[in-house]
């Protein structure tokens, strides 16, 4: 694994406007940054990423029974009562679920080593499975890349597939919805409306603000035409806070990601793997944390939190580092295992799992070892080990 400066196409904003990449630039800082990529070898992609991807998965999808049976690990998890009954029918009916995003640390010279699932409402998908593909195509022809050149990355083509798996099972009309004002979140749905179209799926999109409820209890469009399906890019623990939510459970709204999913992207799963996969090349000693000072050699995590928020490091050498955020409440404690410095740069690999099959990779990067929301997308590509390079890792 290695990173390379690369010139930048001279129209890639042009082309990033045309397809709907708005959020290329986020308040004047570049969001997407192709003025280096990450190299990767076949063997590194295939056997230190893909295939843990989908095994780390497979022991995911193992704790949902055990979890959703047991009121312990449902309190443990910090699920409130009235939505656990709820959460537990989903699952017992297997109600399908679209795609998720395991990040991991990785350098190159040893197993990845998983941070956290991001299996309700992962985002940075547009820029993995579209625009990544597009940069690579485009160097390709400009000959910065070798024509041998290739991607992890079958994300779209992916979705697209488990759209038409999931179009039979899911009761009309189908809706897609998020924050209004969020233009990376409006962006990621216009794109999953698409790959939906693309399979026959065809759903409008509405703000998550104009969803209404009935007086018996059902969620409703601005026509107040009952809805049958929600994609919602909005994080369930959310509307487990909201009032608005409580009528969830009785709604008869099919969810995508179903209401299982809450289990899986919730950090207390992390410590509940290690205990069952203890020594695991692949995942980080965790714990659920009991409140007090922070031992070195850990990091601090709590239950729910999003784009690196509330993260407290307290590293072997003594050191800390701590992000603010707004997320509180019970927290786990893991490993600490600090990103590597490609040249003052930190990335952290995203793992994209549709259905259940591992089919791509998007890199985040940022100035220090916690990702944070500012940090940028930089593209990949699987090259051959002599490919020049400028440093490594």
């Amino acid at each position: 694994m290695r990173r390379i400066p690369i010139v930048e196409r001279g129209d890639w904003q042009a082309q990033a406007v045309e397809c709907g990449f708005r959020f290329h630039t986020i308040d004047g800082a570049r969001y997407w940054d192709e003025r280096a990529y990450y190299a990767f070898s076949m063997a590194q992609i295939e056997h230190d990423l893909e295939d843990p991807s989908v095994e780390v998965h497979q022991m995911a999808m193992g704790l949902v029974d055990e979890i959703v049976g047991s009121e312990s690990l449902m309190e443990q998890l910090a699920i409130p009562a009235h939505y656990r009954d709820w959460i537990a029918e989903s699952w017992r009916r297997r109600e399908p679920h679209l795609y998720g995003r395991l990040d991991f640390a990785y350098d190159g010279t040893g197993p990845a080593k998983l941070y956290e699932l991001n299996y309700d409402t992962p985002t940075s998908l547009f820029e993995a499975a579209f625009f990544q593909w597009q940069w690579l195509e485009d160097q390709r022809a400009s000959g910065r890349l070798p024509r041998d050149a290739d991607q992890f990355n079958s994300i779209h083509e992916a979705l697209v597939d488990r759209f038409a798996d999931l179009a039979s099972s899911l009761p009309p009309p189908l809706l897609f919805a998020a924050v209004r004002d969020s233009e990376e979140d409006q962006g990621t749905i216009a794109y999953l409306r698409d790959c939906a179209a693309q399979a026959g799926l065809h759903g409008a999109a509405i703000a998550l603000e104009d969803i209404g409820l009935s007086e018996d209890g059902r969620y409703t469009d601005l026509d107040d035409t009952v809805i049958g399906s929600l994609f919602k890019l909005y994080p369930l623990e959310d509307l487990f806070n909201d009032d608005f939510g409580r009528a969830l459970p009785k709604s008869g709204l099919r969810l995508i990601e179903p209401p299982w999913k809450a289990v899986l992207s919730n950090k207390g799963l992390l410590p509940l793997l290690w205990a069952r996969h203890r020594g695991h090349p692949n995942l980080l000693a965790a714990e659920f944390d009991t409140g007090g000072d922070l031992p070195a050699g850990w990091v601090r995590k709590p239950l729910h939190s999003r784009e690196g928020a509330n993260i407290e490091l307290h590293l072997a050498d003594g050191s800390r580092l701590h992000s603010d955020g707004p997320y509180a409440g019970p927290c786990i404690r893991q490993a600490a295992h600090p990103l590597t410095a490609f040249d003052g740069h930190y990335p952290m690999v995203g793992s994209w799992i549709v259905g259940d099959h591992a089919c791509g990779i998007g890199i985040r990067e940022d100035n220090s070892p916690i990702t944070r929301d500012s940090a940028r997308f930089v593209p990949h590509a699987i090259v051959e080990a002599d490919a020049p390079a400028t440093f490594y890792a």
